[in-house]
């Protein structure tokens, strides 16, 4: 019973170190947006997406049912897409410096902040790190987070969660070392 706060922590520190950071590029790209229904407020920066939503914006590929995204005043996009009872919402986002280096990442629902560059994941998620179409890093949990910035990962369960509930949070973590030389 206590042993999952314990094992959630130790995960938290083991994860905190990544070698990689997103690809800068992405920022001055434009926002390719598809849906089936799409509502845009061009004053406020709000657009709203239902059905099929597919966000491209340079590597970064977004997809869910429903989607919400808003522009602040800077140019930087907060989006927040969820999937549906069939399908999850995915993220995909290539690696900054090394071809074919990318993260990847589903759930019930995401939200990105361009701004402070953290994703997160709810519901039955996951998130792997990929080279070369091999998985270097792979996490499972409830909740993940993931800061691009200081590339720090976070798995949690939900705050109202009982722990004879929870699955246990896990990740397949490839050494350092070798995955800095295959690079």
């Amino acid at each position: 019973m206590s042993r999952l706060p314990l094992l959630l922590l130790a995960l938290s520190i083991l994860l905190m170190n990544s070698a990689v950071q997103a690809e800068k590029a992405d920022q001055d790209k434009p926002i390719v947006l598809e849906a089936e229904k799409v509502s845009v407020n061009d004053v406020q920066q709000i657009y709203d997406l239902n059905g099929q939503v597919l966000l491209i914006k340079g590597s970064i590929v977004i997809t869910g049912e429903s989607g919400h995204i808003q522009v602040d005043p800077e140019g930087y996009e907060f989006v927040d897409v969820k999937g549906s009872a069939d399908s999850t919402a995915s993220f995909r986002q290539r690696k900054e410096g090394i071809p074919d280096e990318y993260m990847q990442g589903r759930g019930t629902q995401l939200s990105y902040n361009a701004k402070t560059e953290m994703l997160t994941i709810t519901g039955d998620a996951s998130l792997r790190r990929s080279l070369n179409m091999q998985m270097l890093d792979q996490l499972q949990g409830w909740k993940i987070e993931y800061d691009d910035i200081t590339e720090r990962y976070r798995v949690t369960p939900p705050a109202d969660a009982k722990p004879e509930d929870l699955p246990l949070a896990r990740a397949i973590l490839s050494p350092r070392r070798k995955a800095t030389l295959e690079k």
